[in-house]
């Protein structure tokens, strides 16, 4: 398990959490007053659930052992694991190289062996993140939360960011050893200090979230500005909706938009349905209908039952221009409807649409989910 993939909540659980924080929700325009009025419960370019999907936010997930990970359909492919790579090593260090480049070749028995002599021998804290990593992976050897802590521990006290986020990470759940929140963020704090983007972002939703500290939306948006400015396309998304909304930061569509587009073009399935959003409304970028419908086709085609439903709406009434197309917009009311995006209005134009065209769209709706 990455590092990255390791530290970030799902989308699900991103947008729960900015729900709950009561972020705001990206309005397209609805008609103007010559023409029928809008008839979406939910407004159609909120990529925010509806109030009635919303829970209460989960907690930043701690490491999760490999064999846990189970990708779901709204989350964008991840890579193979792969540790964060060590920092450059002197001339006679050379054994840190080949116990990550074993690492990197799925060799972890011979990535364990080779960095337990360079901890033990040398007491160096890359081979230490390693060995945690390895132990709270199940990575060549017996998964062992305890061991993982201890080595992850070892490291964070010789100054290792990486072990820092890690342990932190594990404290926050209660892996291998007792929870301890407030030990966590600070281990997380750290590791933000010293650079490391995931922390800064897992701290922001700390402070969005409001349990280990007082809610803090500034403090929140400053910390994902850290985490942004990294690379970091979770919490490009999430300062991108505070810019939206004014939240924790003056408000700038424009700023907005850049942040949505960095973070869709990371392949953040959130970010794509947020910023093609924004390009078919024209909201603090130029409006591009055609990129906006193609990057929601994308985002529907990786799961997110938001954009299958925006989708729908789109080929069902050719809105921004689209040529009409019911069957395929029916189709996609079916999928997103499976993947609990209801739609009562589109359920009602679905019941009088003739049995020959419903068949049609439901049988892409199947042939949909028999090719997934």
């Amino acid at each position: 398990m990455t590092a990255r993939r390791r530290a970030l909540l799902s989308a699900s659980a991103r947008a729960r959490l900015l729900a709950a924080a009561a972020v705001g929700v990206l309005a397209l325009p609805g008609p103007v007053a010559a023409q029928a009025p809008n008839p979406f419960p939910v407004p159609i370019d909120s990529a925010r659930p509806p109030p009635a999907q919303s829970k209460k936010p989960p907690a930043p997930k701690a490491p999760a052992p490999k064999a846990a990970a189970k990708p779901t359909p709204a989350a964008p492919k991840k890579a193979a694991p792969a540790t964060p790579a060590p920092a450059a090593e002197a001339p006679d260090d050379p054994n840190v190289d080949l116990a990550y480049g074993a690492y990197q070749k799925g060799q972890y028995r011979t990535a364990f062996n080779l960095a337990l002599k360079r901890a033990q021998d040398k007491g160096d804290p890359k081979s230490m993140t390693l060995l945690g990593e390895l132990y709270a992976n199940s990575l060549g050897i017996k998964r062992d939360d305890a061991k993982a802590a201890d080595w992850y521990k070892q490291a964070a006290d010789r100054g290792d960011r990486e072990a820092m986020f890690a342990l932190g990470m594990m404290r926050i759940a209660g892996r291998g050893g007792p929870q301890n929140r407030e030990e966590g963020a600070r281990l997380l704090a750290s590791s933000a200090k010293l650079g490391k983007a995931a922390a800064a972002y897992n701290l922001g939703l700390l402070y969005l979230e409001g349990q280990t500290f007082p809610q803090d939306i500034k403090r929140a948006a400053e910390l994902f500005r850290q985490a942004a400015n990294a690379g970091n396309p979770e919490a490009q998304y999430a300062l991108a909706t505070f810019y939206k909304e004014g939240r924790g930061v003056e408000k700038n569509l424009v700023e907005a938009a850049t942040l949505m587009r960095a973070a869709a073009l990371a392949d953040n399935p959130d970010a794509e349905v947020e910023y093609a959003i924004a390009l078919f409304n024209g909201t603090g970028v130029t409006k591009d209908t055609t990129t906006a419908v193609a990057l929601l086709n994308r985002a529907a085609r990786q799961g997110s039952p938001i954009a299958q439903n925006r989708l729908a709406r789109i080929y069902i009434d050719g809105l921004g221009g689209t040529p009409v197309d019911k069957i395929n917009g029916f189709r996609w009311h079916l999928v997103a409807k499976t993947a609990g995006a209801s739609d009562p209005d589109l359920d009602a134009q679905l019941a009088q649409l003739p049995a020959e065209d419903r068949k049609k769209a439901e049988d892409l709706a199947k042939k949909w989910f028999g090719a997934r």
